[in-house]
């Protein structure tokens, strides 16, 4: 009992055995998770001015409402084409020499999860105009309005990059909304925000607890189509809204559109599959299509669910139609 009289062989034995449960308890396993798992191959390192905004991220401190990880249950799919696995997170290095940086995984999903935020939406005139007033493009939104993130102005500068607010929302708005650097790179870092496909030969984990596809088919055994309203939620209201008005002087409407009526169904299919640019009028359209890898069957139901909403009476198309348009759109990409 001696022992626990001297002070120099008591702190000595604690601090040794500390030592020795760190370096078997937190390090050995540490350094052989990171060697057994590598970033996938095709990965992409953040640019510059993603990587200045993933700092922008931290310090707005968006994680505490926002996930970046795809659990295997069924609920999840929504948010990428895949489970979440450690190799998405291995790439991952110290912000610098004295501060380490969260993976950003988070805990709480108050708003969307944004492991696939740069596939789902590539918009940067989408996403400057939600950071500016979330409910602008989601009525429903609880997300805080960034405003501090942008300013005023009477005149643009060269280089600015003006945010298109609806001509309903401007009332209050006196000048010009211009985004500042730090809302730019924001963006840049939402956008970086992809899943990496996977190398051939390797699958990730399946989605668990799938929901059975009961009564699909219809008295003659032919299969329906999707839920194209589900579709539309999921694909497109973010910027044509649920009412399909769209916002004046950021996004087309659907509802009325002599391209969502018209029985040329060419130009329709292709600015699903791969985006339009119609600018000055309004903001870029990304490529839903592509990006999401909606097949024939989707593009159909969205179609058909657009063509007969909101007082649109336009006739509804056959998936057969949908892929013969897609088949000579890519077959053209090919070339």
């Amino acid at each position: 009992m001696d022992f626990f009289n001297q002070h120099k062989k008591l702190f000595g034995a604690a601090l040794s055995l500390f030592v020795f449960l760190t370096l078997v308890v937190a390090i050995a396993p540490a350094l052989k998770n990171q060697n057994n798992n590598a970033p996938l191959p095709n990965s992409e390192i953040l640019s510059e001015e993603a990587m200045k905004g993933k700092l922008v991220y931290i310090s707005e401190g968006c994680v505490g409402c926002h996930t970046q990880q795809v659990r295997n249950v069924d609920m999840d799919k929504i948010w990428g084409d895949r489970a979440g696995i450690a190799a998405d997170y291995a790439g991952i290095n110290r912000t610098d020499l004295w501060r380490n940086t969260a993976t950003l995984m988070g805990t709480e999903r108050t708003g969307p999860d944004l492991t696939n935020i740069g596939k789902r939406q590539s918009s940067e005139t989408w996403h400057l105009l939600h950071l500016f007033q979330p409910r602008f493009v989601v009525e429903q939104s609880i997300m805080p309005a960034y405003t501090w993130l942008f300013e005023i102005k009477e005149v643009l500068a060269p280089g600015d990059v003006e945010v298109i607010v609806p001509e309903k929302y401007r009332k209050d708005i006196k000048g010009k909304i211009v985004a500042t650097p730090k809302a730019l790179q924001l963006v840049a870092y939402l956008k970086s925000l992809k899943q990496t496909q996977l190398s051939e030969g390797y699958s990730a984990p399946g989605f668990l607890y799938a929901k059975k596809n009961v009564g699909n088919t219809s008295s003659t055994t032919k299969p329906l189509l999707p839920d194209g309203k589900l579709l539309y939620a999921n694909n497109c209201q973010s910027c044509h809204q649920a009412n399909g008005e769209g916002l004046s002087g950021a996004f087309p409407p659907l509802k009325g559109s002599k391209i969502v009526l018209d029985d040329d169904l060419e130009v329709y299919v292709s600015i699903i599959l791969k985006g339009f640019d119609a600018r000055p009028e309004y903001g870029v359209m990304p490529a839903v299509g592509l990006n999401n890898n909606l097949s024939a069957e989707d593009i159909t139901a969205i179609i058909n669910y657009e063509r007969t909403s909101w007082g649109n009476n336009a006739k509804p198309i056959s998936v057969e139609e949908t892929r013969k348009i897609m088949d000579f759109i890519n077959a053209e990409a090919a070339k």
